[in-house]
């Protein structure tokens, strides 16, 4: 490509035992079983900003994966992202640490309320001077809905028209309740709020209801980065109007390409610059000092995948009884109301059959998106052609061997992307939307849906624009 780019990277993780590698946390050299400490998340900040990473990428999952088998067990044997832990409480600690890293947290919509949650966020963004993203997901697993006292989660397109609605609850109170002047904090005269600069906020929709004053003063950004991971067609459109970084997969170049191609399109076509989005692609990197300790790296890890682990998260993801089919057997297309993207790129858009057995791999089949191994050069070559032949602007690196590969990325990788100028040696200053978005400022861009509520009475009242 002839555009120059600076490649970024997210550290992907979750409070958890196992992420996306079923069983990794079984390796003597990993700390994974210290998941619900402070000092493994605050040591893994520590190490991401060493690295002058974007942020940590924090996944969640509300639920239980139990697809696979029709049942728990498999997840609950193998700690399948299970046990897991809430992730927003994590990010003070870390932010404590660090004065650069990004925080991008997810949080599942359907359970919450636009009311209780921006004040969440808001608190956020103020304890961490700005460096806050909310990774925006709907759920997709019926256990969790059944243990909030539903029968099944919503339809997959309904999960998004509620989303729409949330959102613009939640731009209301971020937006256009208080005015960048409300807050005086005048000690003389005793007044720490104008009132005349506070608006209420009234939502009527049909998912939400909200009337009241936001209970946060404005945080650096106010809205928080938002972040999205659906790549299915209404997830795409869903994107493209609102996401300021999208997290996508795709375990071939021209997959990728393709996903990349049409949210950059969408998002023209809802008024918006296309690379006013940041898209980062999944990314399992085993780099050591040679290509040959790389491969000896990626045999040993392997021995510590979990097969039938990872076909049950597989199986939560897909909406898909893995269970019932033989190793040797392909994948299926079949509509689901789980994450529809990654059954599309299993079967409608791959340009070979994809075997059962394969997907519970540590391999660039099983790995869903860019699988990397080698030396330092060998990594750099490999993410930049990708970056270079599908557009995207970063990865997020997944969890392997904590916390030896995050290090290994850091001291061998960062340094060889610097070495050919594709890669920071410093921090921007700023909140996370300008680092991001160098000479944007802190707020959403002005071409962004949420900024149409911003700081006027008349905005913090209109009809939602999914009504």
């Amino acid at each position: 490509m002839a555009r120059p780019r600076e490649l970024r990277f997210n550290a992907f993780n979750m409070m958890a035992p196992s992420h996306n590698w079923a069983g990794l946390w079984s390796h003597p050299r990993d700390t994974s079983l210290n998941y619900n400490s402070l000092d493994y998340w605050v040591d893994h900040a520590r190490t991401a900003e060493r690295g002058l990473l974007d942020g940590i990428f924090l996944a969640d999952v509300f639920g239980v994966y139990d697809v696979y088998g029709s049942g728990p067990d498999t997840a609950l044997s193998h700690a399948v992202q299970l046990p897991n832990a809430e992730p927003t409480l994590l990010v003070s600690a870390m932010a404590l640490v660090t004065k650069h890293l990004g925080f991008g947290i997810t949080s599942n919509l359907t359970f919450e309320h636009p009311y209780q949650f921006a004040r969440r966020f808001s608190t956020l963004d103020h304890l961490t001077g700005g460096r806050i993203g909310w990774n925006i997901v709907t759920g997709y697993l019926d256990s969790g809905a059944r243990g909030m006292g539903l029968d099944a989660n919503r339809a997959h397109d309904d999960r998004y028209e509620a989303a729409e609605e949330f959102l613009a609850a939640t731009y209301k109170l971020w937006e256009g309740s208080w005015k960048d002047d409300a807050v005086r904090r005048d000690r003389s005269s005793r007044i720490f709020t104008d009132p005349a600069k506070i608006h209420r906020i009234r939502h009527e929709g049909r998912h939400y209801k909200v009337d009241g004053i936001h209970l946060a003063e404005p945080s650096p950004q106010r809205t928080p980065l938002l972040y999205q991971a659906g790549t299915s067609k209404r997830g795409r459109a869903f994107a493209a109007r609102h996401a300021e970084a999208i997290f996508l997969n795709g375990q071939t170049r021209p997959i990728l390409a393709r996903t990349v191609r049409d949210i950059r399109d969408a998002a023209k076509e809802f008024g918006r610059d296309p690379y006013d989005i940041r898209l980062f692609a999944g990314a399992t990197v085993i780099v050591a000092p040679t290509r040959a300790e790389a491969n000896d790296l990626l045999t040993e890890y392997a021995a510590h995948v979990d097969q039938a682990g990872q076909l049950a998260l597989l199986s939560g993801w897909t909406g898909i009884d893995f269970s019932t089919y033989r190793p040797d057997q392909a994948v299926q297309y079949v509509e689901s109301n789980a994450i529809q993207s990654m059954v599309e790129n299993f079967t409608l858009r791959s340009d070979r059959p994809v075997r059962v057995g394969d997907l519970a791999t540590l391999s660039r089949v099983g790995a869903r998106s860019p699988f990397v191994v080698g030396s330092p050069q060998d990594v750099a070559d490999e993410l930049i052609a990708w970056a270079d032949e599908t557009d995207v602007d970063g990865f997020n690196l997944f969890r392997l061997v904590a916390p030896e590969s995050l290090n290994a990325f850091v001291d061998l990788v960062v340094p060889e992307l610097q070495s050919r100028g594709v890669y920071k040696t410093a921090y921007a200053e700023g909140t996370l939307r300008e680092k991001l978005f160098p000479g944007r400022g802190a707020r959403l861009h002005v071409t962004h849906p949420g900024a149409g509520y911003r700081h006027a009475a008349s905005a913090a009242v209109r009809p939602d624009a999914a009504e």
